[in-house]
């Protein structure tokens, strides 16, 4: 062999074996574009968490940017109403998440329930409560004009007006943000809760969350707590208390319809419609889905499809569950996220660009997960 022809081998070798590694570079990055399913940060118990990392993280909210990336929010901190809880961020870009960075804090009081959504004019609103406790919380939030990378100071909301309370508002082509909003009054006496009594309000704003009105309170009567057979065999709920945390839906034209947790001897989804964009709502009924007194949502697909992320059981935070309707009134559950012991609740559902439902819970409130399902395995109802 000639050094001319060793050079010409040792350069086609050279070739293959770059060749190769870009090969297996790309497949790394398809890799984690395509696994980041999971956990967003590692929590303490791993071992492996990030410096600052907390005992207690709960109550996330996602929201689609504009380039396509995830961003996430939870409240983090010792314990839930501890003084040191704040809000805290991560941002999801070519298929990584960011290590959590702040996003709001209160002096000396717990923040609670952030909530991610885009307004009509393009501005990205992050809503929080703060407080003791909810029955003394009170609204407010930021906003931001770079998709997050930087936030205007916090705003205080009127009094009697808190914002989307857990779950994304509802945006209309017209602009109107119909948000979903609820209060748990608590009254005490010695020390002892004698009245407790959850309410739902709704909440609109039609320039862009400058002002708001709100809608009268809308209750689940006792007359129509009715416990069936097996909500009586596990659930341990003995009296209505009520429903929060309402999640918005557009079924069609003006008629919206919202689904809420609820205490209740029923222990079942509720839900209400409105037939005014959400001005006037309906005397709120069950629907053939369980709910343990825990945090759902919902999402109204493009084509008209409602899918449900849920905890399928009376009395337990366990299983998490998606189930799928086409009327809104009977669904049909068809995946299941999570089901060994623990607890795996309060989730926030969005569907992405490309019709994919994103997803984020909270993982034995120790840390928060994030799942992608494409839009190819939400089955027709």
């Amino acid at each position: 062999m000639c050094f001319i022809d060793g050079m010409r081998i040792f350069y086609r070798t050279a070739q293959f074996i770059g060749l190769l590694a870009f090969l297996l570079a790309s497949l790394s990055v398809a890799s984690v574009v395509q696994s980041n399913d999971g956990f967003i940060f590692q929590p303490l118990s791993s071992g492996k968490a990030l410096p600052g990392t907390q005992p207690d993280s709960h109550a996330s909210t996602l929201v689609e940017l504009k380039n396509g990336d995830v961003l996430a929010a939870w409240f983090t901190g010792t314990a839930e109403g501890a003084l040191n809880v704040v809000i805290r961020g991560a941002r999801l870009h070519h298929g990584k998440w960011s290590a959590p960075f702040e996003l709001a804090r209160e002096n000396n009081i717990a923040c609670w329930n952030p909530v991610l959504f885009h307004a009509r004019d393009g501005k990205l609103w992050l809503y929080y409560k703060f407080g003791k406790n909810p029955s003394t919380w009170e609204g407010a939030r930021k906003w931001s004009n770079n998709e997050g990378k930087t936030w205007s100071d916090e705003e205080r909301l009127p009094a009697g007006i808190l914002g989307p309370i857990k779950d994304k508002p509802l945006l209309l082509s017209s602009g109107t943000i119909v948000s979903g909003s609820s209060v748990e009054t608590i009254a005490e006496r010695n020390h002892q809760t004698v009245n407790d009594k959850w309410t739902v309000y709704i909440e609109r704003s039609t320039d862009d969350g400058k002002s708001w009105s709100k809608s009268a309170a809308i209750v689940l009567p006792d007359a129509v707590d009715i416990p069936g057979a097996e909500a009586m065999a596990h659930s341990h709920v003995n009296r209505t208390v009520g429903i929060i945390q309402p999640t918005i839906v557009q079924m069609d034209a003006k008629h919206l319809r919202f689904y809420a947790r609820t205490q209740a001897k029923a222990s079942h989804i509720a839900a209400s419609d409105s037939y005014d964009d959400g001005i006037t709502w309906s005397t709120p009924h069950f629907i053939d889905l369980p709910n343990p007194n825990s945090g759902i949502d919902s999402v109204g697909m493009r084509d008209g499809r409602v899918v449900m992320i849920f905890n399928n059981s009376y009395d337990q935070r366990t299983p998490l569950n998606l189930a799928v309707s086409r009327d809104g009134e009977h669904f049909h559950i068809f995946k299941t996220l999570e089901d060994a012991a623990g607890q795996y609740s309060y989730p926030a559902i969005i569907q992405a660009k490309n019709g994919d439902l994103l997803m984020t819970y909270s993982w034995k409130r120790q840390t928060i997960t994030f799942v992608r399902v494409p839009l190819a395995e939400v089955p027709q109802p």
